[in-house]
């Protein structure tokens, strides 16, 4: 019983945390203000003026269109499609045989066998035609479009698999066996509308928004503000509820597991 209340414990800590991370990103987003990209430039010539070229930082919100890099769109490794950023991730299902108290069971598990996330930078576009770059340094997108979500049964060729192009190695050796991959990916198409909290910067030249260079939020979604204002308010409430809850229950059975 004392067991389950120290697991109750440390699940009321981690809710506790995930919570007061919930908290900032909705004071975050409360207390930036969402500027147009002139805006933008003025606040960059006047920092120009004071501080030199390079040196202009300020948190922001900025809205706008994903639009591609001068480069042009990416290409989704799984599904082909044109984008400006994306994401896809390879699982594989597989059933091990475990002897226990002198008994064969089976018991399914999951590893990842492949994942990637784009790296190249783009911009988002205002309605009079003016961009801004966007560093997505690695961050995942809320709301994006998922392109692909699909479960491949696996077929023993004995030399490796084949999926959506990319090859995964043959795994010799094992005494598991294989049920199948599961892949999925996430894109954003150019064109889609884009909310951005981070720092805005002009270390290369133009202005770029990307994670902040010291303590900050950085958040892209495809979302409105308002909308992940109240996801973060109903989210915080949950997480208050399952910190209290967790933390009541744990501590009753602790006390009662240490006394019994």
């Amino acid at each position: 019983m004392w067991i389950v209340g120290v697991v109750l414990l440390v699940v009321a800590v981690g809710a506790f945390f995930y919570m007061k991370h919930t908290r900032d990103e909705l004071h975050a987003m409360i207390g930036t203000e969402t500027l147009s990209i002139p805006e933008l430039e003025r606040y960059r010539g006047a920092s120009d003026e004071v501080g030199g070229t390079g040196a202009f930082r300020k948190t922001a919100e900025v809205v706008g269109a994903a639009h591609p890099r001068p480069e042009g769109t990416l290409t989704a490794e799984l599904s082909k499609t044109e984008c400006v950023w994306y994401r896809y991730r390879i699982d594989r299902h597989y059933e091990v045989i475990e002897y226990r108290d002198g008994k064969r069971h089976r018991r399914k598990r999951t590893e990842r066998v492949a994942e990637h996330t784009s790296h190249e930078g783009y911009a988002v576009i205002d309605n009079e035609g003016r961009t801004i770059g966007v560093d997505p340094n690695g961050t995942k997108p809320d709301g994006v479009e998922q392109t692909v979500s699909r479960f491949e049964p696996h077929r023993d060729g004995g030399g490796g698999v084949d999926l959506f192009g990319i090859r995964l190695p043959a795994l010799f050796g094992r005494s598991d066996s294989t049920i199948g991959y599961d892949y999925k990916e996430w894109v954003i198409r150019p064109g889609q509308r884009l909310y951005i909290l981070g720092e805005v910067h002009d270390r290369i030249g133009p202005l770029v928004i990307g994670k902040p260079s010291e303590k900050g939020h950085f958040i892209i979604s495809t979302r409105t503000e308002e909308e992940l204002r109240a996801s973060r308010v109903q989210r915080h409430k949950l997480l208050a509820a399952g910190t209290v809850a967790s933390c009541v229950v744990g501590l009753g059975l602790l006390v009662g597991g240490l006394f019994t």
